[in-house]
């Protein structure tokens, strides 16, 4: 039976939800080890070594350390090494993520009708998604989507068309349990990049910001669920757009080397300038859903991809919101970096920790929540979503794999565990949004 909805609401909500770190975490030291141990000292390795000591990163999950046999290697590894450390490395996060989110959403392998899979570094047929369908028993008339060329607006990308896919299947009858997931392996690019910063001396800054995660989501249409199954989110709507003449400003260009980040310093200022406009349209296609009390931006919380500190800054003065809107955006982007699209779902499942909301403006957690990404094209992914307020809290989960005491420390908790009282917290965010830092 379809669970009943008003007019207007789609009856899309998230049962479940997973992230999956991999085992080490980078200092700003890493990058100087390997840019000395490989590389002369020149004006751009100075000026990308400086930059990356204040990017307000303070480290990046990674699948290896500074002595990876990978990046040690006389010359950067080829695309055909990276595709089998992906492998290796990556789909065991990716199917951990998926684990954790199947569990939550209390569904089982055979229940998982669709999977929607993203990725932008790595690409092979089978897709990784084919590998972890299979470690997780899924169905073989499983129908599966692998989106590439999106990058950092992944995650929300895949979610939005398995919303399509959920409202196709909700218009036929059918239930609907969609995997959406997200896997990337970004870290073991840094001798690509390297590369480049030495023989073209260029400031490329990707290296600084980028890291490793896989996370994943269950999408349900609601045919069919059991009375009182507790959800998560419910997704109410979306809104996407290309910004013009823009595809050379941010990308991820195929090289014999494996991906090269392309980030103009145009970037931040084009990103802030789209924001307005899409929250105007997604704001008007949902009027008859959203209480009177939300219309304002810093009505609602706000889960926008961290992609730089400029990126979040910029979003603070485009629409009048503050470090604490985007909390759980600044602690994975200073806890764990940007893991491009792999991050949004990180960002969602710190947001709904207990420690999370002690932080949230005025004490009050917002029932109504704002998600926004940016990636090539440049292409904007917004969306809005409901809080299901009667929802358990969660108290911090471990998101990584146990302590490994090889090389630099090892995972710590899902965006680290922060402990002190809430006015020590609050400074905190503040402190390290870097409002004024210019990646560019």
């Amino acid at each position: 039976m379809a669970a009943s909805t008003a007019p207007g609401e789609l009856g899309l909500s998230i049962t479940g939800l997973g992230v999956q770190y991999p085992p080490y975490n980078l200092g700003p030291d890493c990058l100087d080890i390997l840019s000395k141990r490989y590389y002369p000292e020149s004006p751009a390795m100075k000026k990308v070594l400086a930059i990356n000591r204040y990017t307000g990163i303070d480290q990046r999950s990674s699948i290896g350390n500074p002595d990876h046999p990978l990046v040690n290697q006389p010359n950067p590894p080829t695309v055909d090494e990276l595709h089998k450390v992906f492998m290796s490395d990556g789909v065991p996060l990716a199917v951990e993520a998926s684990r954790k989110a199947m569990t939550e959403a209390r569904v089982e392998p055979n229940q998982i009708t669709h999977m929607v899979s993203t990725t932008c570094t790595d690409s092979a047929n089978p897709g990784y998604d084919h590998f972890v369908a299979k470690e997780l028993g899924l169905s073989n008339r499983l129908e599966k989507v692998l989106l590439h060329g999106i990058g950092c607006a992944g995650g929300l990308a895949a979610l939005r068309t398995a919303a399509n896919l959920c409202l196709g299947h909700k218009a036929r009858g059918k239930p609907a349990r969609i995997l959406v997931l997200a896997l990337e392996v970004s870290t073991i690019m840094v001798r690509s990049e390297l590369e480049s910063i030495n023989a073209l001396q260029e400031t490329r800054i990707g290296i600084a910001l980028f890291s490793d995660c896989a996370s994943a989501v269950v999408l349900s249409n609601g045919i069919g669920e059991e009375p009182g199954k507790p959800a998560i989110y419910d997704l109410l709507g979306w809104e996407n757009r290309v910004i013009p003449d823009s595809e050379h400003d941010l990308g991820f260009d195929v090289d014999p080397m494996g991906w090269k980040v392309v980030l103009s310093p145009r970037v931040p200022v084009l990103a802030k300038a789209s924001l307005q406009p899409t929250y105007t349209d997604l704001l008007s296609s949902l009027q008859d859903q959203l209480p009177s009390s939300y219309q304002t931006p810093a009505d609602f919380d706000w889960a926008m991809h961290p992609g730089g500190a400029t990126i979040l800054s910029g979003a603070e003065s485009a629409m009048g919101i503050t470090p604490e809107h985007m909390r759980a955006s600044y602690d994975t982007y200073i806890n764990h970096g940007n893991s491009s699209s792999a991050t949004i779902f990180s960002v969602l499942n710190r947001l709904r920790e207990k420690d999370m909301d002690a932080l949230a403006p005025g004490g009050k957690v917002k029932e109504y929540i704002v998600g926004c990404a940016f990636g090539p094209g440049i292409n904007v992914e917004m969306c809005m979503l409901k809080r299901r307020m009667n929802a358990p809290t969660r108290t911090t989960g471990l998101d990584t794999p146990p302590e490994t005491d090889e090389g630099s420390s090892a995972g710590s908790e899902d965006g680290e565990s922060i402990e002190g009282d809430k006015e020590g917290q609050e400074e905190k965010f503040i402190n390290e949004a870097l409002d004024n830092v210019e990646l560019d």
